[in-house]
């Protein structure tokens, strides 16, 4: 039986697009930052690690970059994309540390905990297919 989730919709209102299957991402591990009851920790964040990040995670008890066979877990290397918990986006950007967001991989349930425009100004720049 899948768990239910709440309607994959992003930060801008539109579809929620994956966010990363290798490695494979989201707490339901289907690639998308998707939430729902089960998910208390709201893992809504699509985001792309940086050492930084990984290194605060580890010392706030989260070792984000140690693989863990035993869960399926590769471990996380710079430039990897993961779907982080809202809180901890939020404990990181107020220690300077917080990863680039990827706004359309970005679960609106994220809204209840950092704004919109917080989350705009730390996004990812998006790629113009109009310029060059």
């Amino acid at each position: 039986m899948r768990a239910r989730t709440e309607e994959s919709v992003n930060v801008l209102g539109g579809p929620l697009k994956p966010c990363s299957f290798d490695p494979q991402t989201g707490f339901f591990r289907d690639g998308c930052c998707n939430t729902g009851p089960e998910d208390r920790g709201r893992h809504t964040v699509c985001v792309r690690v940086t050492e930084e990040f990984l290194a605060f995670s580890r010392q706030q008890g989260n070792d984000l970059s140690t693989p863990r066979p035993e869960y399926g877990f590769p471990g996380l290397r710079p430039g990897d994309r993961w779907c982080l918990c809202a809180a901890r986006w939020a404990e990181a950007l107020a220690a300077g540390v917080a990863p680039k967001v990827v706004l359309a991989s970005t679960h609106r349930a994220t809204l209840a905990v950092v704004p919109l425009e917080v989350l705009q100004a730390h996004a990812m720049p998006t790629r113009d297919p109009t310029r060059h």
